[in-house]
């Protein structure tokens, strides 16, 4: 008995479909497989570093080219329906699987051009530590002559005779340490019942008798300017200072050095007293304080006065020019603008660092995405490669739709 046509048609029909989806299955299925070995090749490797070092060079270029395969497979399926465009549409895939295969070159040679770069900036970060720290050493010991001398180049700055004021007072100072030492360390522990740390002790007497013989030096400067310019106020206030530094030390330094060779005077038959134990100790110290004094005291003294005080030394002492202005008179506009040059450095680094690290991405991604394009249009989208940011952003259809608009 013959079936009724309303049942016999809805077997066909899925007889028909379901042949048809074979037929198209079995070209696609291959596909599934082979996608899965390319990216289990990718994935599977046996460390951690080595997933994170095959993922960076092959996932991205493997999944644009798993794009290309299936929309190829599609658009050679749809040949048929596209009989007066079959030219165009094997045409544009042809263009995209090219543009796929330069765009994987060009992800790996922007791998290498990134790591390259990346390595510029660590070299140059190193460079500039090491410059960092060099200037800030250097800052620190050429600091004071900056300040001493507003320009640094004129002359008139007696740097030698400074240095040596410097280093002759650290000298002196610590002679007399270890001199006084022995002396102070019964005193304060008398005073105080239980011994002194003798490091401690050293370190404070050192830095005491520092300040004392620097000051003995700068007294006598005081005076002699006192005396040029005829201030006899000045004069008798500093005359008596001066003896009263010159007591202290005789007492209490240069007499210590006198007691240490007593031994070897009372071998020799001569016997000192206290005035002449005093005055050869005041004799020292005359001829210890003028031959230094002669000698660069009187050319250093200034220098260490006028760095004390912040002063340039050659307008306040008459051994130079006036400066044509004071320190750091541009103190806000040079900060101001080396500010704004960093932040357009900054902005310009941070833009090529955006883009080495994103062009390759991109461009793999429009590859795979061109593909999909074709399968629907029968054309690309995308011209690849991209040179900048702004062709990408160009290239977007809803970016530049909405710039078109906040345009109007």
């Amino acid at each position: 008995m013959q079936q009724p046509i309303g049942n016999v048609q809805p077997e066909q029909w899925s007889w028909i479909l379901s042949t048809l989806w074979s037929w198209i299955w079995a070209g696609l299925s291959w596909i599934v497989d082979w996608q899965a070995k390319v990216f289990t090749f990718i994935l599977g490797a046996d460390s951690f570093w080595g997933v994170v070092g095959m993922s960076l060079l092959l996932l991205l270029p493997a999944t644009a080219l798993v794009a290309g395969v299936w929309g190829t497979m599609i658009s050679l399926y749809t040949l048929p329906f596209r009989l007066g465009r079959a030219g165009t549409l094997l045409q544009a895939l042809l263009m995209s699987w090219w543009d796929a295969l330069r765009m994987v070159w060009f992800y790996w040679a922007g791998l290498v051009r990134f790591l390259v770069v990346f390595v510029g900036w660590i070299w140059g970060l190193l460079k500039l530590g090491v410059q960092l720290v060099w200037g800030t050493l250097k800052g620190a010991v050429t600091s004071p002559l900056a300040l001493l001398d507003a320009t640094a180049r004129r002359p008139g700055v007696p740097w030698p005779a400074f240095f040596l004021l410097v280093i002759w007072s650290a000298i002196e100072a610590m002679i007399f340490t270890f001199t006084l030492r022995p002396t102070m360390s019964e005193l304060l522990a008398d005073l105080t019942g239980y011994e002194v740390n003798a490091v401690l002790l050293v370190v404070i007497l050192w830095v005491f008798l520092y300040v004392l013989i620097a000051g003995s030096f700068a007294c006598i400067q005081v005076l002699n300017d006192a005396i040029k310019t005829r201030q006899v106020g000045q004069i008798v206030f500093m005359v008596l200072v001066e003896f009263t530094v010159a007591l202290f030390e005789v007492l209490f330094l240069y007499r210590e050095l006198v007691d240490a060779i007593t031994p070897w005077l009372a071998q020799q038959g001569v016997q000192l007293g206290v005035v002449g134990t005093l005055g050869l100790a005041f004799f020292a110290w005359v001829g210890v304080r003028g031959m230094t004094w002669f000698l660069f005291g009187r050319f250093g003294a200034p220098a260490l006065i006028g760095l004390l005080g912040r002063q340039a030394f050659g307008h306040e002492h008459g051994t130079g020019a006036p400066s044509g202005g004071p320190v750091g008179a541009d103190f806000w506009q040079g900060p101001i603008s080396a500010l704004k040059k960093d932040t357009e450095w900054f902005k310009k680094e941070g833009r090529e660092v955006f883009e080495l690290m994103s062009l390759p991405i991109l461009q793999l991604l429009a590859a795979g995405f061109n593909f999909g394009v074709v399968v629907i249009t029968g054309r690309p989208y995308f011209s690849l490669p991209f040179r900048s940011i702004e062709d990408v952003l160009a290239a977007t259809p809803f970016a530049g739709k909405a710039a078109a608009e906040g345009s109007r």
